[in-house]
């Protein structure tokens, strides 16, 4: 951003409606969450700021840059990092598949201009547990930060729905049945489903809208779970274990 526009974009950012699901006000607001901003413009990051201290947010640290944003999340950890996209030295996409790579259980939001949904898919393959768009009201972001710690995928609904035909054109086989005693989560069988039609990691990440590296995470929690040592076994073992059930 550029200072000759940015006071019209964070007018903006106050006035223009909110596609962000208001559900996520039901969550604990008691538990203090601590944050990471990542912007290269001062202003919206002095924007953002303001309006999640006034939350009970503690901001821990701001980014000027991707690069500063991965060393950050990598000293602080923190609950979430706020991820600008459009960012100098390295772009807020690239910054979250590194942060990821090395904290595949960090939360990271992704935070980008209108009208750039391919942007919000790209930063959910990256690893991003949510995308919002900076016409959003500016005032729900302490919800849905807070919504993101709770588990909650926080995106605007206009890719929510993306989302679902996304899913709705997967292939039947990727719906197996999950047995009810299983120490594997739904989405660790989803990618047991995946598994047993022989696709690699990539095809995975692609299907499941995940990086490479979240994929690669699940397997590794998916081997030791079922004590597995291949990938081959750990289908065998799961297809027992719908067997028993069925």
């Amino acid at each position: 951003m550029n200072d000759a526009n940015t006071e019209a974009k964070a007018g903006a950012n106050h006035s223009v409606r909110s596609d962000f699901s208001p559900e996520v006000e039901l969550y604990d607001q008691t538990q203090t969450l601590r944050t990471i901003i990542a912007d290269d413009d001062p202003f919206a990051r002095r924007m953002i700021k303001d309006v999640l201290q006034r939350a009970g947010i503690v901001v821990i640290a701001e980014a000027h840059n991707g690069r500063e944003a991965v060393e950050l999340a990598l000293h602080y950890r923190p609950d979430v990092v706020l991820m600008d996209v459009v960012m100098p030295e390295l772009d807020g996409i690239a910054a979250t598949r590194r942060i990821i790579k090395q904290m595949p259980d960090q939360l990271v939001v992704i935070l980008t201009s209108s009208g750039e949904q391919e942007m919000g898919l790209l930063g959910l393959r990256a690893g991003a547990v949510g995308f919002l768009s900076k016409d959003l009201e500016i005032d729900v972001l302490p919800q849905a930060l807070r919504g993101a710690r709770e588990g909650e995928a926080v995106i605007s609904r206009k890719l929510g729905r993306r989302l679902v035909e996304h899913m709705r054109r997967m292939p039947e086989a990727a719906t197996g049945m999950r047995p009810v005693k299983s120490p594997l989560t739904a989405r660790e069988w989803e990618v047991i489903d995946l598994l047993y039609e022989s696709k690699s990691t990539d095809q995975i990440a692609e299907t499941l809208v995940l990086s490479s590296e979240t994929v690669r995470s699940h397997v590794k929690n998916i081997l030791r779970k079922l004590d597995a040592r291949s990938r081959e076994e750990a289908v065998a073992i799961a297809q027992r274990m719908r067997g028993s059930e069925a």
